[in-house]
């Protein structure tokens, strides 16, 4: 295999000319230029990645932070960074953390790792993770983004939808549809994004008129399962309800699962209204209605700040999201006998 050192010796110039051409850095002339390019051409030359990474100063990689591989939330988001970053010739590096067993441990343990492997910036996603934690990376913080986390500390590198305005719409999509007898399924109470979500949407009920706290509320995981179980709960409690709202699509798929095995028809006998509207809402029995939170374009502003961060670039970055409902046949009007 063809070295730089062969290339230098092919083209007749030293180590270091060869290496400007190669990397694209510093002043070469045009006909020295020619001379290197055409020697890389006869030996089929090509810098391995860590000859790159000598020559750049950088690594051309960008790490990944997300809480769980499964589940599909998170599948787009990383489509999503690594077909932006493979057409920026750089790669991506992922790390996860385990559901459930010290989440911030493994949090801090996976934001290491992806340090020690070099990469040139991190993305981070984590409701465990905190200020303190990205404060003890020292100068390094500066090359690090978050998603869906609120800080003002790190305010320039936040990215955010506005969740409160998400379960705001969600409610405001059941109560249009003459609904008033409401039960919720929330996610974990640790999630900053989930109580915003909820507030919003208790608070929007609350001002229609309706009396929120003797609302069935149940707080689950974001899991399809812990939404199947609430469902259940929710059935065996006897509670009235012509609408449910489930703070993720997650959580709506599991619901949706439980009311067609108890013989609950949807949006016939109660209405569900979902949040995220991932996929999986749109091939969902029925569809899926669902608070609309553009992921994908979160997700690239905060890639484009991020790059700028590390590289120089001056990607166009935006910070305001659009949050809407995308309707489907799970919500339906209320029924008068209901």
């Amino acid at each position: 295999m063809a070295t730089i050192k062969d290339v230098a010796r092919l083209a007749g110039v030293g180590l270091g000319t060869a290496s400007r051409v190669v990397s694209g850095n510093g002043s070469v002339s045009l006909k020295t230029q020619e001379r290197v390019r055409k020697a890389i051409a006869e030996l089929d030359f090509r810098p391995s990645h860590a000859a790159r990474s000598l020559l750049s100063g950088n690594s051309q990689m960008i790490g990944v932070y997300i809480p769980v591989l499964k589940g599909t939330f998170y599948m787009p988001i990383l489509q999503s960074i690594d077909t932006e970053l493979r057409a920026a010739g750089l790669h991506m590096v992922v790390a996860f953390g385990v559901s459930g067993v010290d989440e911030h441990r493994k949090g801090v343990e996976a934001i290491q790792f992806l340090m020690e492997r070099g990469c040139d910036g991190l993305i981070v996603m984590s409701n465990v993770l905190n200020d303190d934690d990205f404060s003890k990376l020292g100068p390094k913080h500066a090359q690090l983004v978050m998603l869906n986390h609120h800080s003002e500390q790190f305010a320039a590198q936040c990215f955010i939808a506005d969740h409160e305005l998400g379960g705001v719409m969600a409610a405001k999509a059941l109560l249009a549809h003459q609904h008033k007898k409401i039960a919720v399924i929330a996610g974990p109470s640790e999630a900053a994004d989930n109580v915003d979500r909820i507030n919003g949407f208790l608070g929007e009920l609350g001002r229609a008129g309706i009396d929120t706290a003797n609302l069935w509320i149940a707080e689950s995981d974001f899991s399809s399962e812990g939404g199947w179980n609430a469902a259940r709960e929710l059935v065996n409690s006897a509670y009235p309800f012509t609408a449910l709202f489930c703070a993720n699509d997650e959580m709506a798929l599991g619901a949706l699962s439980y009311f067609q095995q108890a013989g609950i028809a949807v949006p016939r006998d109660v209405s569900v209204i979902g949040y995220d509207d991932t996929m999986s809402a749109t091939f969902a029995a029925p569809p899926l209605t669902s608070v609309h939170i553009p992921w994908r374009d979160v997700t690239l502003n905060a890639l484009n700040e991020l790059l700028n961060r590390c590289y120089g670039w001056a990607r166009p970055v935006k910070r305001d999201f659009q949050v809407a409902v995308t309707m489907r046949a799970s919500l339906a009007r209320r029924r008068k006998a209901a």
